[in-house]
């Protein structure tokens, strides 16, 4: 395996931890089925608290999962997959060209 694909593999692995967790799944699936939600809109559909759910949107949002739009005094969370999905296709495509 050459250095770049361990360059990748490592590279993806913040973005594999954020993914990983159920919560966080469940945050990812919500947003997925509206166009933007609230923290107060998530938790509403959730079993963690207000501040656990900051708390996972953070992650998301540090890897590039969720974008921020401030409206009034509301934060409102949407999908923003475009980054990660490429940098796994890149990855996709390593395995398959150096790994098989």
């Amino acid at each position: 395996m050459t250095q770049t694909a361990i360059d990748v593999f490592r590279s993806c692995i913040p973005l594999f931890q954020a993914l990983s967790d159920p919560a966080r799944q469940d945050i990812i699936m919500q947003l997925a089925a509206n166009e933007s939600l609230s923290v107060n809109d998530i938790a509403e559909q959730s079993r963690l608290s207000r501040p656990a759910i900051s708390h996972h949107l953070k992650i998301l949002r540090d890897n590039k999962l969720v974008l921020i739009e401030q409206k009034g005094t509301q934060r409102y969370y949407s999908l923003s997959l475009e980054q990660s999905v490429e940098q796994l296709k890149e990855l996709i495509g390593i395995v398959e060209n150096e790994c098989l």
